[in-house]
Protein backbone atom coordinates (compact mmCIF):
# COMPACT_ATOMS: atom_id res chain seq x y z
CA UNK A 1 0.00 0.00 0.00
CA UNK A 2 1.47 3.58 -1.32
CA UNK A 3 0.01 6.47 -1.24
CA UNK A 4 0.73 10.04 -2.30
CA UNK A 5 -0.66 12.93 0.09
CA UNK A 6 -3.86 13.87 -1.77
CA UNK A 7 -4.31 9.85 -1.96
CA UNK A 8 -3.77 9.43 1.69
CA UNK A 9 -6.39 11.99 2.03
CA UNK A 10 -8.50 10.92 -0.57
CA UNK A 11 -8.24 6.86 1.49
CA UNK A 12 -9.17 9.09 4.91
CA UNK A 13 -12.10 10.23 3.65
CA UNK A 14 -13.56 7.56 1.61
CA UNK A 15 -13.42 5.72 5.19
CA UNK A 16 -15.11 8.37 7.20
CA UNK A 17 -11.52 9.94 8.67
CA UNK A 18 -11.47 14.20 8.16
CA UNK A 19 -8.07 14.29 6.67
CA UNK A 20 -6.31 16.62 9.39
CA UNK A 21 -2.34 17.61 8.88
CA UNK A 22 -2.08 14.85 12.01
CA UNK A 23 -3.87 12.30 10.74
CA UNK A 24 -2.32 12.62 7.80
CA UNK A 25 1.22 12.55 8.69
CA UNK A 26 0.22 9.54 11.35
CA UNK A 27 -1.21 7.16 8.84
CA UNK A 28 1.63 7.84 6.16
CA UNK A 29 4.15 7.52 8.95
CA UNK A 30 2.65 3.64 9.59
CA UNK A 31 2.35 2.66 5.82
CA UNK A 32 5.88 4.29 4.69
CA UNK A 33 7.46 2.65 8.05
CA UNK A 34 6.00 -0.93 8.04
CA UNK A 35 7.52 -0.94 11.55
CA UNK A 36 3.96 -1.91 13.36
CA UNK A 37 4.64 1.24 15.69
CA UNK A 38 3.74 2.03 19.31
CA UNK A 39 2.30 5.56 20.05
CA UNK A 40 5.64 6.53 21.56
CA UNK A 41 7.49 5.44 18.51
CA UNK A 42 4.66 7.83 16.19
CA UNK A 43 4.74 10.24 18.68
CA UNK A 44 8.97 10.52 18.63
CA UNK A 45 8.82 10.05 14.89
CA UNK A 46 6.56 13.22 14.18
CA UNK A 47 6.75 15.38 17.36
CA UNK A 48 9.53 17.42 15.94
CA UNK A 49 8.00 18.00 12.37
CA UNK A 50 4.63 18.29 13.84
CA UNK A 51 5.69 20.53 17.34
CA UNK A 52 1.34 20.57 18.45
CA UNK A 53 1.05 16.71 18.62
CA UNK A 54 0.68 15.03 21.32
CA UNK A 55 0.62 11.52 22.33
CA UNK A 56 -3.18 11.65 23.31
CA UNK A 57 -3.09 12.72 19.50
CA UNK A 58 -1.96 9.99 18.25
CA UNK A 59 -3.65 7.72 20.37
CA UNK A 60 -7.14 9.06 19.59
CA UNK A 61 -5.84 9.19 15.84
CA UNK A 62 -4.86 5.39 15.73
CA UNK A 63 -8.24 4.74 17.45
CA UNK A 64 -10.41 6.30 15.09
CA UNK A 65 -8.64 4.10 12.09
CA UNK A 66 -9.06 1.34 14.12
CA UNK A 67 -12.81 2.04 14.35
CA UNK A 68 -12.84 2.94 10.52
CA UNK A 69 -11.23 -0.40 10.13
CA UNK A 70 -8.13 0.94 7.94
CA UNK A 71 -5.74 0.03 10.96
CA UNK A 72 -5.59 -3.12 13.20
CA UNK A 73 -3.98 -2.95 17.01
CA UNK A 74 -1.59 -5.85 17.68
CA UNK A 75 -1.12 -7.24 21.22
CA UNK A 76 1.76 -9.64 21.54
CA UNK A 77 2.66 -8.54 24.57
CA UNK A 78 0.57 -7.30 27.41
CA UNK A 79 2.52 -4.21 28.33
CA UNK A 80 2.78 -3.31 24.69
CA UNK A 81 0.30 -2.59 21.76
CA UNK A 82 1.48 -1.80 18.25
CA UNK A 83 -0.53 -0.67 14.93
CA UNK A 84 -0.78 -2.07 11.39
CA UNK A 85 -2.36 -0.61 8.21
CA UNK A 86 -2.22 -4.11 6.76
CA UNK A 87 -6.07 -5.38 6.86
CA UNK A 88 -5.81 -8.59 5.18
CA UNK A 89 -5.47 -12.21 6.93
CA UNK A 90 -2.25 -12.58 8.44
CA UNK A 91 -0.05 -12.91 11.18
CA UNK A 92 2.84 -11.50 12.94
CA UNK A 93 6.60 -12.80 14.17
CA UNK A 94 8.17 -11.32 17.19
CA UNK A 95 11.44 -11.67 17.85
CA UNK A 96 11.79 -11.91 21.53
CA UNK A 97 15.84 -10.70 20.98
CA UNK A 98 15.46 -7.51 19.08
CA UNK A 99 11.78 -7.08 19.53
CA UNK A 100 11.11 -6.81 15.23
CA UNK A 101 7.64 -7.30 14.66
CA UNK A 102 6.96 -9.26 11.01
CA UNK A 103 4.16 -10.04 9.04
CA UNK A 104 3.73 -13.52 8.06
CA UNK A 105 1.79 -14.77 5.38
CA UNK A 106 -0.96 -17.46 6.20
CA UNK A 107 -3.36 -19.89 4.60
CA UNK A 108 -5.38 -21.75 6.71
CA UNK A 109 -8.53 -22.93 6.38
CA UNK A 110 -10.99 -22.44 8.99
CA UNK A 111 -14.00 -23.76 6.96
CA UNK A 112 -11.84 -27.24 7.57
CA UNK A 113 -11.67 -26.85 11.54
CA UNK A 114 -14.14 -29.51 13.04
CA UNK A 115 -14.06 -27.38 16.46
CA UNK A 116 -14.78 -24.03 14.71
CA UNK A 117 -18.02 -26.00 12.96
CA UNK A 118 -21.13 -23.34 13.36
CA UNK A 119 -19.08 -20.52 14.76
CA UNK A 120 -18.79 -17.32 13.59
CA UNK A 121 -15.44 -15.61 13.33
CA UNK A 122 -15.05 -12.09 14.15
CA UNK A 123 -11.20 -11.70 14.47
CA UNK A 124 -8.43 -13.27 13.63
CA UNK A 125 -4.83 -13.39 15.67
CA UNK A 126 -2.30 -15.18 14.90
CA UNK A 127 1.15 -14.00 16.85
CA UNK A 128 4.61 -16.52 16.71
CA UNK A 129 7.76 -15.48 18.48
CA UNK A 130 10.96 -16.76 18.34
CA UNK A 131 14.98 -15.29 16.91
CA UNK A 132 14.90 -13.98 13.56
CA UNK A 133 17.70 -14.59 11.15
CA UNK A 134 19.23 -11.52 11.91
CA UNK A 135 19.63 -12.48 15.88
CA UNK A 136 20.45 -15.55 15.04
CA UNK A 137 22.89 -15.00 12.33
CA UNK A 138 24.57 -12.56 15.03
CA UNK A 139 24.95 -15.66 17.35
CA UNK A 140 26.44 -18.03 15.38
Amino acid sequence: MRFYTEDISTYLKEHGVKPSYQRLKIFQYIMENNNHPTVDTIYRALCHEIPTLSKTTVYNTLNLFIEQKIANVIVIEENETRYDLVMGTHGHFKCVECGKLLDIDLDINYDSCEELDGCDITEKHIYLKGICCDCKGKRN
